[in-house]
């Protein structure tokens, strides 16, 4: 097994989730920041093409394995939007707040019952930049858009996404709700169980 990894992200929130996901693995844990690795233009045309570009540019700046993750928002009314482009939604600057309030008002006229949606994750690792057999694991998580933000935890769309089973935003979830009913957990457990088993080369 892999005994150190870098994680392609430059997002805090989600580097305190991939490593709090990641901790039962004896794994180092590494953010690409403190490597030094700069970020990659995500010209993928899907979820995981841009997962996969973005472990490879690690690794290709490490020499160490990498795992990128791209996730976001697909939202029905809006024909998936913005999907691939949830973080720049409101424009390249990455705004979480600008990105919320342009998604509330492209939904203002949707009716509750057409407001459906869910987060996409896909997770990709490489052991080196040309990996001809990556690890890429994929998972949804199903919910709705609220009418306006609730709850003060989590990033990105959490407070307007409505996780309907729990009847509560994925922002007014605890940390470790959350990891267990995301995308993002559900797409790192599957990746995880496959590490386990993965040589190093």
């Amino acid at each position: 097994m892999i005994k150190k990894l870098v994680l392609a992200s430059a997002n805090a929130g989600k580097l305190r989730e991939l490593q709090a996901l990641l901790a039962n693995l004896e794994i180092e844990v590494l953010a690409q920041a403190a490597l030094g690795v700069p970020e990659v233009e995500e010209t993928g045309t899907s979820f995981a093409a841009n997962a996969l570009l973005k472990a490879r540019h690690a690794a290709r700046h490490t020499g160490l394995p990498a795992m990128g993750d791209d996730s976001g928002l697909v939202v029905d009314a809006l024909g998936g939007a913005p999907g691939i482009y949830s973080a720049r939604y409101a424009g390249p600057h990455g705004d979480n707040d600008a990105n919320i309030r342009k998604l509330l008002h492209e939904m203002r006229d949707v009716p509750a019952e057409q407001r459906g949606a869910h987060f996409h994750c896909a997770m990709a690792c490489v052991r080196t930049d040309d990996d001809p057999a990556p690890l890429i694991c994929e998972a949804t998580w199903e919910g709705r858009i609220l009418q306006a933000p609730r709850g003060f935890g989590g990033f990105g769309y959490d407070p307007v996404f409505l996780v309907t089973a729990e009847n509560r935003s994925a922002a007014e979830l605890q940390s470790e709700e959350k990891n267990r009913l995301s995308h993002r957990g559900q797409a790192l457990r599957k990746l995880a169980a496959q590490l386990r088993t993965w040589p190093d080369r």
